[in-house]
This record gives C-alpha cells, sequence and structure tokens, in this order.
C-alpha cells in the first residue's frame, strides 16, 4: 500500500501562523464539533519550547492527521516523561494508517523515554499495539472515558 501524505515534524517555535492555525482547525473539528465536546483546546502547550507538532498533509498542504508531543519534567526527579496528546484525523482520511505513522514518528523521538498517554477508552487496544498498557481505571474527562496508558519508563 502507498502511503498517504507527507509526514511533517516541528518544533513549536518553528511553526508558521498558517500551520498553527490548520493542526487547531482539525483539532477543534474533531474534539469539539464532531465529537460534540465544548471543552478549552487551547490549553497553553502548544508554542511551549518543547513541544513538537507531527501532522501529515496531503499535496495540497491540507492537514489530514496530527498529533502533539510534550516534555513535562516528573515530578521531584530530574527525569522527563513524554506524553503524547490530541492525535486526531480528519474523516476522510481514516483507515489509512496516518495515526499510525504519526505514533512511530513520535514514539522513535521518545526512544526508551516514558512516554503517557491519556487515551480515550475506546482507543486503548489501538495504544497497546505501541506498547502502551492501562495506568489506572478508566475517568470520565469532559464527559468522555478515557484511560491513563504509559510506555516505558521505570517499572513500578
Amino acid at each position: 500500500m502507498t502511503s498517504v501524505g507527507q509526514l511533517h515534524r516541528s518544533w513549536a517555535a518553528d511553526l508558521d501562523a498558517a500551520t498553527v492555525y490548520e493542526l487547531l482547525r482539525l483539532r477543534v473539528d474533531i474534539f469539539v464539533v464532531e465529537q460534540a465536546c465544548p471543552y478549552p483546546e487551547l490549553d497553553g502547550r502548544d508554542l511551549e519550547s518543547t513541544t513538537r507538532h507531527f501532522w501529515i498533509s496531503d499535496a495540497d498542504g491540507v492537514v489530514l492527521a496530527t498529533l502533539r508531543l510534550l516534555e513535562d519534567a516528573e515530578p521531584g526527579s530530574s527525569a522527563t516523561v513524554f506524553r503524547i496528546g490530541r492525535v486526531c484525523t480528519e474523516r476522510s482520511a481514516r483507515g489509512q494508517g496516518l495515526t499510525k505513522r504519526l505514533m512511530e514518528a513520535a514514539l522513535a523521538e521518545v526512544g526508551d523515554g516514558e512516554c503517557r498517554v491519556e487515551a480515550q477508552a475506546y482507543l486503548t487496544d489501538m495504544y497497546a499495539k505501541f506498547g502502551f498498557r492501562s495506568d489506572g481505571g478508566e475517568y470520565l474527562e469532559d464527559g468522555i472515558p478515557h484511560v491513563s496508558m504509559r510506555r516505558g519508563g521505570p517499572t513500578r
């Protein structure tokens, strides 16, 4: 199967305004409109110096899928914990392996480091394919069932 779209990766500081707009537009289209979940999409993390954005665009530059990779300091430690979030794909582009490509690219940067995701509960099997495992029970976030998951890092 031929891969669809071009994979991009950028530090937050290197993004131009048009790209930021397209990434946010897709996220709002999916999380706020499609999932009918009004929540504060602009959380202040998109432009942090350690934030990386990954996205796939079509030949015209339209963003088809995206995810965000954050770095957090582990409380009480000098260790870094990575967080993958805001993973979404345009409805018309689903089923083409775009999320898989994005996850592989982000996890290549994470390496053996600890990485966490706050997964919508119906997606836990998908994240498990990338080595994530449940790290707590199901909870509601903005009315949607979620599960904390983690991959790598120290064993507990």
